[in-house]
Order: structure tokens, then sequence, then C-alpha cells
């Protein structure tokens, strides 16, 4: 059988050209992709036949090249172009330069782009088609604004024309913020898509986010292949996804679905797309925007339908019709999507870049990523991978993904791991319809702080360590028995002690096999690595242990999986009967090594505003810089009130992770 299409260009990077990639091998479509000078050797490019260079760094000269990008799908004799999501995949421009050059563009057409890429036009096309639509108008400047919100009332929300993702979106609250959210959602529109073009609506307080996968063909079949929750969000980008939402009426489903097929249907859709809605506490609904593309969260319908999207972008894109396996699907169990990110939760969800130390452990379940391996550099969106859950119910669901989050132990930087454990353990998400104000009413920072078992994790590892240590052995092999017992079997109880806290260590061993009660958790212990450096067994300092264990949680059913800890060292020290255990923090912040009150970088990033000077008195918590990193604005403010005493930066300056930014002497009287 011919493949569909002889080359494909990806636009794209990071997972979603994996994605791409993957997909297009198993049609017979061989693949390139576009590289800029600082991802030649980026994870992605191992997954296609061939790349092409693009000189240059910054987006406008690559991701965002139009002609540039155009030019390498012609060098390399591709037929179509694939944009994946972000970027140009909605720029209807490049849609027409991509089929202008004889080439396939794998999406809708540049018209249908065009016409819904503007969330002013789009709600006019929806209102007049009679789907349900939230007022909004268009603005250019803070006076407008502030008209809009006295006519109709505050809050309102301030978002960009184009694109999405969450970007050039900000909440405003009264005639007070008015400007500083005008101008920020401009610079990040502009930064983002390229177009500052803003639209102001009506904001509800506590309301979900539920979208709906529509699919159309060349010869005007449209489906919907059902909703997906995406509520729980934190500054209007996606957290968690889930299908079928939770806690839905049946009417209002159904009604949303239909909504959606005639949206699709309004606009003669062609290919993968997505409608989405914001439904109120009493069940009403209003269309929001449609995204023509593919979305971050498609894994979700791909699990619950069993269906490939890719692979139907690429049969639409070829003019197949939909088959049997698309327009008869059906939704079955239920599945739940997290966006790893390099980010910290713990410190206001700023962005981690650095170098990937460790790629992904197998987990049972799907995990799409594009990272491992490579560098995470802050000029793009901070997500690595994606995990993926399905299973019969919705609490199995939740219940594996939190389980795999919990054994996976990172890729060498700071992650939002911790936060999506907590979410997905949170009783009041896995009770359903939590609102998109789910992580302003739960404090990240106690969600986080609920991830309690991977560090169970590290002191069952250290006790085993310990008593290899003291038992002088190199491994736990079953070879010489615990607290030198020469007998088959035998147990020890371990006490250890980690920052002044006791935790009781029950340890069996049987036919080889050790057994470790930490918690009413259960641990097998396979094995020990000692550092060499570090191995010396008396007063003068601790042995340091590498870890490798495997862990298993009867209660939850699941297999055990090994999980391998090279880069975790822990230093322990004690007796046989007794240890204290120290495992340093993997990721010291880079105000480590600063003076209190120096404000410093913790991110590489371009400063987009200093507002303060020398002699300048601020109050506690006071905005002083603003940086931009990751297609994001990252507000730096004083860490108490005092008198600004140094400034280190001025607009537009690129900085590194820990430059030294201002420094602050502390006011004593506060």
């Amino acid at each position: 059988m011919m493949p569909l299409f002889k080359k494909v260009l990806i636009a794209n990077r990071g997972e979603i050209a994996v994605r791409i990639a993957r997909t297009s091998r198993s049609l017979g479509i061989r693949t390139a992709i576009i590289c800029p000078e600082d991802e030649l050797d980026s994870y992605a490019s191992h997954f296609v036949n061939e790349t092409v260079h693009l000189p240059g760094t910054d987006l406008a000269s690559t991701f965002l090249n139009s002609g540039a990008i155009v030019a390498a799908a012609l060098s390399v004799g591709a037929d179509c172009v694939h944009p994946g999501y972000g970027f140009l995949s909605e720029n209807a421009a490049f849609a027409r330069a991509v089929e202008a050059a004889g080439m396939t563009f794998i999406g809708p057409s540049a018209d249908v782009i065009e016409q819904m890429g503007s969330k002013i036009g789009s709600k006019e096309v929806m209102k007049a088609a009679g789907v349900p639509v939230l007022e909004g108008a268009p603005i250019a400047t803070a006076e407008d604004l502030i008209k809009i919100g006295d006519d109709t009332g505050w809050p309102l929300l301030v978002k960009a024309s184009a694109g999405g993702g969450g970007r050039g979106m900000r909440i405003v609250r009264g005639p007070d913020e008015a400007a500083e959210g005008v101008d920020a959602a401009y610079r990040e529109a502009v930064a983002a898509f390229g177009d500052g073009t803003l639209l102001a609506e009506r904001f509800l307080e506590t309301p979900r986010h539920i979208e709906v996968q529509v699919f159309g063909d060349h010869h005007g079949t449209v489906v919907d292949l059902f909703e997906r929750d995406c509520s729980v969000q934190r500054r209007h980008q996606k957290v968690v996804e889930e299908s079928p939402a939770p806690g839905l009426d049946p009417s209002t489903r159904d009604a949303l679905r239909a909504a959606a097929r005639l949206a699709a249907k309004t606009v003669g859709y062609v290919g993968a797309g997505t409608v989405e809605f914001i439904v109120d506490q009493d069940g009403t609904f209003a269309f929001l925007e449609m995204n023509t593309r593919l979305q971050v969260e498609h894994p979700v319908t791909e699990a619950v339908t069993g269906l490939d999207l890719v692979e139907w972008q690429f049969r639409v894109a070829a003019n197949e019709p939909l088959g049997p396996s698309v327009l008869n699907a059906t939704s079955t169990g239920h599945a739940i999507e997290v966006r790893l990110c390099a980010e910290d939760p713990r410190n206001g969800f700023l962005p981690q870049s650095g170098e990937l130390e460790t790629d992904f452990v197998e987990l049972p379940v799907r995990i799409d990523e594009g990272m491992s391996g490579g560098l995470v550099s802050p000029r793009y969106d901070p997500l690595l991978a994606k995990f993926i859950a399905h299973a019969d119910t919705r609490e199995e669901a939740a219940d594996l993904l939190s389980w795999s989050l919990r054994i996976w132990d990172g890729l060498g930087i700071t992650t939002n791991r911790d936060l999506l454990v907590g979410i997905l353990e949170d009783p009041d998400f896995l009770a359903g319809a939590v609102p998109t104000t789910f992580l302003e009413t739960h404090d990240p920072v106690e969600l986080c702080d609920r991830v309690t078992t991977s560090r169970h994790d590290l002191l069952a590892a250290a006790g085993a360590a310990w008593l290899v240590a003291v038992s002088g052995r190199d491994s736990l092999d079953g070879a010489i028995p615990l607290r030198f017992r020469n007998v088959s079997s035998s147990a020890a109880d371990l006490q250890l002690e980690e920052g002044g806290v006791v935790v009781d260590l029950h340890i069996e061993e049987s036919a080889s096999v050790f057994a470790l009660t930490l918690d009413g958790n259960t641990y097998a212990i396979t094995s020990v690595t000692r550092d060499a450096d570090h191995d010396r067994m008396d007063d003068s300092r601790p042995i340091a242990l590498y870890p490798q264990f495997s862990v298993e949680y009867p209660s939850r059913g699941y297999s055990t999986i090994t999980v391998e800890l090279p880069e975790r060292r822990i230093f322990v020290e004690g007796s046989a009967d007794q240890c204290w255990i120290s495992v340093p923090e993997r990721f010291a912040p880079p105000s480590a090594a600063t003076p209190s009150g120096s404000l410093v970088a913790p991110m590489p990033g371009s400063v987009v505003r200093a507002d303060v000077a020398v002699g300048d008195v601020v109050t506690a918590f006071q905005p002083l810089v603003v940086l931009e990193a990751m297609k994001m604005e990252h507000v730096l403010r004083s860490p108490f009130a005092g008198t600004v005493t140094a400034v280190h930066i001025a607009q537009g300056v690129q900085v590194e992770a820990g430059a030294l930014l201002v420094e602050v002497e502390e006011d004593p009287n506060g």
C-alpha cells in the first residue's frame, strides 16, 4: 500500500514532534524536523529521518519564521507539513504559504483558521449559528477596558484574540488594575503569537472548562469524539485533563457535544479541532474558542476511544473519508492526563532550566515526552512530558497515575511532580466537578507537601543501605544474611532518624527477598551501590550510598517496579540498631549562596521591567523586576520592606539563573 504522503516536515519540537514522528513512521511517511542552532541534537531529532538547520536561536528566526520553514520543507522534498500545536499551528498565513508552495498543510483550511483564530470574530460566527457565547468586546487601551467594566461590571478577563495556551490573559478586578492588565496581556500576546490584538469578556468566578474533540473530513462529515474536562488550571494553562467529564449532567453533556458539532459544521471544519466551553455552576455554558489544531491533551481522547488522532489527521488531509472506527467511536473507561513541567510550585511556579540528567523509567502509564537527556531551554514552554492513565473507573485512573508519579524520581531538574500527585490524591479533586479556581482555593505548596511517599522511599532505601554497610556487604543479594546471622531468614528493626524525625523500619529477609515496611508501605530492596569516594566506616565522616530498589504497594494491586536512583546520594551513620540519615536536597535555589535581601534571577530570562532605583523605599512583596522566560512573564518581589541599595540590571538585558538583580537593605521596623 502506498503511504498517504511521501515525507512530512514537522514544524515543531519537543514531545509533540516525537508524537507526530512515531505515527508518521507507522504510516510509512518519512520525516524531517527543523532545528535551531541550540537544538541540533535535540531528543526529537533522534526520531526523524533528517533534520534541517535554521540559523539563529530566537523564535522569530526559527519556529515563527514561516518563510524559512516552507523553504526547509521544500529543500527536503516534503509533500506535507504538520505544525503540531503552538507556534504557527493556527497561523492562516503559514497554512496558505504551505499550500501555495504545492504542499499539504495537515490541518483545516487557512480560511477556517483565520475565521476561528480570532476570538472576536469566531464569537460572532458562533452567535449567528445559534451556539451560546460569552459576550466580549475588542479593546486597545486601559481606558477601553475601564469603560466596559463600568458598563457591565467587574471582574473582566483580558485575553489575546490570537493563539491560546493561557498566554496573553489577565484577570482584571477593577479600574486600578486595568493599565497593568492590558499592558501585560499585550506583551505576552506579541511575544507568543506576534499579534497584540486583545478583547475583554465577563469573567466567571467558579466555572468549569470543558471542551469537545471534533473531527471533520473533506466529504462534509463532522463528528465529535466526546468531551474533556480541563478545569484544573493555573494562569489559564491546563494542568490536568480527563475524559469523560466527571459529575456532568447527561443533558448538559449531550448539549455540549451537539453545540461543538454545530460549531464545526458551521465553518466546514476539516481535520482535528477542539471546541472549548465555559460551564457555569447551574449547567449553562458558553462558547469560548475553537482551537484549529491538535490539542496538548489529545492522548486523553485517544485513550478512551482507542483512536490515533494524528493518523486520522494524515488520512483526512489525504482526502480519505472518516472511517467506521471514527464514525462509530465509543468512550470506554476513564482517562486522566497530567502535564509534567519544568517549574517549581513551591517557589511561585518559577520555570526551571538546565541539563536533564536521567530518562523516564518504565511505568504502567502512557508517557509522551520529548526532552529526556536534553537541555531545558528558557526560550520555550516548560512542558517536559505528559503522563496519561486509562482505567475502568476515574478512581482507578487517578490512583494509577498518582502512584506512577510517586515512584518516578525526576529528570535532574525541579518539576511540578509533587503538585500533580497532590492534586490527584486530593479529596475535592477525587469527588469530581472541580472549578477552574481549584488551584486558587487549594494552596499548591500544601498540595506538594502532602507527597511523602517519595521521601519514605529514600528512607527505606537508606535503612537497607545501612544494614549492607554494617554487615560489610556490597549488595543485598542473599549471600550473607542480615545482621551477620548464618540462617536462611532473619528480621531486623531499625530506627531511622532524619531531621529530628524518628521512623521505625522493619526488615525481613527470606529466600533472598528483603521486605521493608515503613509507615504501612512495603518496599523490596534489590541492590545498593556504595560510593567508592566516600566508602569509609569510621567516625570521620558518614558512608555515602546510592540505593536501587523496587517499590511494592500490595493494597493497590500493581506489579513491582524497579526504581534506580543513581544520582541520589544518601549519607548514613550510626549502629546496627539505629542510624541517622541525611538526604541532601538535590537542587539548591539560586539564592542559596547570596546574602539576605538579594533578589536573584531564578531562571535565565529577559528583563521586561526593572521598576526600582537605588535609594527607593519598598514594601514587603512589592514587585521590583519582571522577567520573561518560557514565553511567560514572572514578577519578582521584594523579600521584605526596606531600601534598595543596588540595581544590577536594566530593561531588555538577558540574565542567567542566579544572576544578582537587586539588593535591598531590610528596614528593622518593617
